[in-house]
């Protein structure tokens, strides 16, 4: 396996992140808060996070650089052979959830690993991997949004063969998947893991492909539903579906696991978590609403492009 450039990687991500928070503030007009912290274990991070925008009701887009002796149970999942392993992790994550509840919410995330792997014969040898996606949970779709979403998808993996979109499109609807439900989180779009099968140079080119491709997938939909008036029926609605959110999250996520498995920073992990949720008993959307097409039409998973 060819050799990982680290320091790329990050000059990237942080790049990423600020251009993300730049165009996300001026869509909405309000400003991003910046904290910046320090991992006790190694590493740390920036937080960049809005509350009660124009347009954003909650969101977050962070970027960790954390490292330690021991790689976390959720990292080495699929990796039994570097259990206990030491490792380094990288990525920005970003998960936004509108005010609107004609304007879906969104998470995209791109991530680099380095695991260094006990072995007798060499000492040290370094395990690296890509992964990331972007993944749209609407409320109240609109066909066109929903196929221009995954169309940027597919666009972003062309240049690296043409089996990839079908793979990863796949992977995400597995992957956001509510096993205890029984349902998918939302309309999907990609996910990928473990990827280091291009070599670093083609690998961390089409992470960046992905990262890049966030803002062209996400911000014509907003554009275009932002403005649509709306009442407590559809803010109602989407608190409930918002919980579906917080389920997944919670039990489901890896990403979220590997943050407090490895001692991140919980406010920072858990900026993902929606301002306002609601729970019901056995609910179901009556026949023929526009709340039971959310579950008739959208998320049932199928090719949108």
């Amino acid at each position: 396996m060819d050799s990982a450039n680290s320091l790329a990687v990050r000059q990237y991500l942080l790049a990423l992140q600020d251009k993300i928070v730049a165009a996300l503030e001026h869509c909405d007009g309000g400003t991003f808060q910046t904290d910046t912290w320090e991992r006790p274990g190694g590493g740390g991070g920036i937080s960049r996070v809005i509350e009660g925008g124009q347009v954003f009701e909650r969101g977050g887009v962070n970027f960790s650089h954390v490292m330690g002796d021991k790689l976390p149970p959720s990292a080495s999942a699929n990796r039994p052979e570097l259990a206990g392993a030491g490792f380094e992790a990288m990525g920005v994550s970003l998960v936004l959830h509108p005010r609107n509840p004609y304007c879906p919410t969104v998470h995209m995330n791109v991530r680099f690993f380095i695991a260094h792997k006990p072995d007798a014969e060499d000492g040290m040898l370094p395990a690296w991997w890509f992964g990331g996606g972007m993944d749209l949970t609407p409320y109240y779709p609109f066909e066109e949004d929903v196929h221009h979403f995954h169309a940027v998808c597919k666009s972003a993996l062309s240049p690296f063969g043409a089996e990839l979109h079908p793979r990863f499109k796949a992977w995400c609807d597995r992957y956001f998947f509510l096993k205890h439900r029984n349902e998918p989180r939302g309309v999907g779009g990609l996910f990928f893991d473990d990827f280091n099968e291009l070599g670093f140079a083609e690998s961390f080119a089409l992470t960046r492909s992905v990262g890049d491709a966030f803002l062209e997938a996400y911000l014509p939909v907003i554009a275009r539903r932002c403005g649509l008036p709306f009442g407590e029926r559809e803010r109602d609605f989407q608190a409930y579906r918002r919980g579906r959110y917080v389920e997944f999250n919670l039990v489901w996520d890896r990403g979220t696991l590997f943050g407090l498995q490895s001692g991140g920073r919980t406010e920072s992990i858990l900026m993902s978590m929606p301002p306002e949720v609601k729970w019901r008993y056995a609910w179901q959307p009556e026949p023929g609403t526009p709340e039971a097409r959310l579950y008739e039409e959208f998320l049932p998973p199928r090719d949108w492009v």
